[in-house]
């Protein structure tokens, strides 16, 4: 059933329709983010093997409005009512037509006409719709990592039981989940996601405490929202990749590892116990990962990016400095502890990446806050989805006091 926490009370569903052409529908969810505006190259590039049924949004109406007139989905959800009130009864195209809130969106991706759902709603806000997508038993491309990292077991039982697959949109996991096919579980010795080390890789501690928003949102080689920069800015993507890599492969945090990687053309390593090691590269471009996961088990043409290796180039690797960013720490012992760990470090990172870019708190308090509060939590190594959020409100409560001070 859709994901409704305790008190809610479920709303009557829209009524899904079956699009009258072929192809696989596909509901892109976070069409206005970067992922989602990858994942329609990539239905674009498809030549009608991929159908964009439902686009969804929080509140970039206008930007939803303008994919809506360009790909005619059959539906457009926005989740934020006051959001919605904007679009007036004359804005969509024929045959589009409007839903509103979260529990619509949870009822639409759950309906029998939706092929593949692309959950790439940034931050916790993802969880609820990517919940029933997954309980629906759907292919889930999964871009929000903030899933796993507050919900991983979960989310892993719930895919067993209902029969969905879950397959990884991350340009690191992609890669992982690639070179695992190379041999059995048992035969892996360790999973080495790589790092670009972001913009300040080479910078020393001491000078970190003066980063300004805008330094931190110039990022070497990816072009990413806000938030997600700011995450490779700390390493802290690095710190969420790890836990999210614990639950989607199964793999003990002793056998995880990061190594920094500036070219991001290596985009992860799996190490066998006879020494192998086997990468995925090509140029950092998230319409391959995307289209990987659309198309599995399957490999088809499309408009990522190729190598060239007409050109002479370079491929440098070195272990993180964890002094210099204790995130990747921070990572390496939420993995570990397992439990309410990944959902109190993802809520307190994400409520002080927002202090940060609002100018409440200096980009080094990022890490800090988080180091105190995954330590500080009342943790449970078992819990239930209701105490998931409810430490999840919690750690951003603390957050919000932090800034305050």
């Amino acid at each position: 059933m859709p994901f409704r926490p305790s008190g809610s009370a479920p709303a009557g569903p829209p009524t899904p329709t079956r699009p009258p052409w072929g192809g696989l529908a596909v509901a892109v969810l976070g069409s206005t983010g970067s992922i989602g505006k990858s994942t329609l190259d990539v239905i674009t590039s498809s030549g009608g093997r991929f159908v964009p049924h439902l686009l969804a949004a929080r509140r970039s109406v206008g930007l939803l409005l303008e994919q809506a007139r360009e790909f005619r989905p059959r539906w457009v959800v926005v989740t934020d009512p006051a959001a919605a009130a904007k679009i007036g009864a004359d804005s969509l195209p024929p045959g589009t037509q409007l839903a509103v809130g979260e529990e619509a969106l949870d009822d639409l991706v759950a309906a029998p006409v939706v092929d593949r759902v692309v959950s790439a709603i940034v931050g916790a806000a993802g969880l609820r719709s990517t919940w029933a997508a997954v309980a629906a038993g759907k292919t889930v491309a999964l871009a929000n990592k903030e899933t796993l990292v507050m919900a991983g077991p979960l989310v892993m039982r719930l895919a067993a039981d209902s029969g969905a697959t879950i397959l990884p949109v991350d340009s690191e996991h992609s890669a992982i989940h690639q070179a695992l096919c190379s041999g059995q579980p048992a035969e892996v010795a360790r999973i080495l996601l790589t790092a670009s080390g972001g913009p300040f890789r080479t910078r020393s501690r001491e000078s970190l405490a003066t980063v300004t928003p805008a330094e931190a949102l110039r990022h070497p080689t990816w072009s990413m929202g806000p938030k997600i920069t700011v995450d490779s800015a700390t390493m802290m993507n690095k710190a969420l990749e790890l836990i999210e890599a614990r639950w989607l492969f199964d793999t003990p945090a002793e056998k995880l590892g990061v190594v920094v990687h500036p070219q991001s053309i290596v985009h992860s390593l799996v190490e066998f116990v006879d020494g192998s090691v086997i990468a995925q590269l090509s140029p950092p471009d998230m319409r391959l990962p995307i289209q990987y996961a659309l198309s599995y088990p399957e490999r088809l043409p499309g408009p990522a990016r190729r190598m060239d290796f007409t050109q002479a180039a370079r491929l440098d690797f070195e272990p993180p400095d964890l002094a210099r960013f204790p995130a990747v720490r921070l990572g390496y012992e939420a993995a570990a502890r397992g439990g309410t760990a990944g959902a109190v470090l993802n809520a307190a990172n994400e409520e002080a990446v927002r202090g940060f870019l609002d100018g409440a708190i200096a980009f080094t308090d990022i890490t800090d806050i988080c180091a105190r509060l995954l330590e500080e939590h009342p943790h449970q190594a078992e819990p239930t989805l209701d105490e998931v959020l409810r430490l999840d409100a919690w750690a951003r409560q603390e957050v919000v006091k932090w800034a305050m001070v």
